[in-house]
């Protein structure tokens, strides 16, 4: 057993939201909310094939009634089971805590009808030993969401690199273009296969007509200048936080250049230290 095992977890309103996201997009498999007395299933699941190679990220507190009940009980069992638990234990103090439920306009879980500074106190008392217990021990009082970030990715270690989703998007312009694109490329310069009466029934994910594509000299150029620019763009974006890049890639109808180009950028992306996905928006279009 060799699994990562974080478990975020701390005052509401501290961060711990913010933290779930980045380790999701550090490759973890995040859970909220789960109670505590559940999570020792949730792992043997885990472990059949769930999510059996990821490190795993639980987030739990006092949403959760009976959070503390037998909680160094289970931690003990599961490093005893071979997990490199860990936990990160976030907080802030009174005054940031009850700015920021003021300015979300959502009532503290423990407040009831009482003030938040009253909530706040009474979820301090019932977190005491579990930050002593704590890992890390992160105040994000004077934090902002980009530094708050940058400590997490701190915790993780330092041989984890900031890692960027890309997620690569093939579309028709007919259709419209996709309204959450970073990057847009236009390949409808391409020859068409629409017009090779034996291709136009295929897509792009059929190897004939891709290969057909990619062979044309017109393909092979976009590739030459396509493929530099996104290896000088890509850390760029990495090294000023960003955490998700949609590159979308489009052609006339959605089904044959645009998907053909996708499908070799996930085979080739000019930078490894990305989590590449893959959309083919059009494709069972028209």
């Amino acid at each position: 057993m060799s699994q990562r095992l974080v478990i975020i977890t701390g005052l509401s309103g501290s961060g711990k939201s913010t933290a779930a996201r980045v380790l999701e997009d550090q490759g973890f498999f995040v859970v909220d909310n789960l109670p505590l007395v559940m999570l020792p299933d949730f792992l043997r699941r885990a472990e059949e094939g769930l999510n059996a190679e990821s490190d795993l990220a639980v987030v739990i507190d006092v949403r959760n009634r009976g959070f503390l009940v037998d909680h160094a009980r289970i931690f003990q069992g599961l490093e005893e089971a071979g997990y490199q638990l860990d936990i990160l234990f976030f907080e802030a103090a009174d005054e940031v805590l009850q700015r920021r439920y003021s300015e979300t306009r959502r009532s503290h879980p423990l407040a009831h009808s009482e003030s938040v500074q009253a909530g706040v106190q009474r979820e301090r008392q019932y977190l005491l030993r579990l930050r002593n217990a704590a890992t890390r021990v992160i105040d994000s009082s004077n934090l902002t969401s980009r530094q708050l970030r940058d400590l997490v990715l701190s915790f993780l270690g330092e041989e984890r690199e900031p890692l960027l989703i890309v997620n690569l998007e093939s579309f028709g312009y007919r259709y419209g273009l996709p309204p959450a694109a970073d990057l847009v490329f236009d390949v409808r310069f391409l020859p068409n296969p629409h017009y090779v009466e034996e291709l136009r029934p295929l897509t792009g994910l059929d190897p004939v007509l891709r290969d057909y594509v990619l062979s044309q000299p017109t393909c092979r150029e976009f590739r030459k200048h396509l493929d530099p620019l996104l290896a000088f763009l890509i850390p760029h974006y990495r090294a000023e936080g960003k955490s998700y890049l949609t590159l979308a890639i489009g052609c006339t109808g959605g089904r044959h250049r645009s998907v053909s180009i996708v499908e070799d950028l996930y085979g080739a992306f000019p930078d490894t230290q990305v989590l590449l996905r893959v959309n083919h928006r059009d494709i069972d279009k028209g």
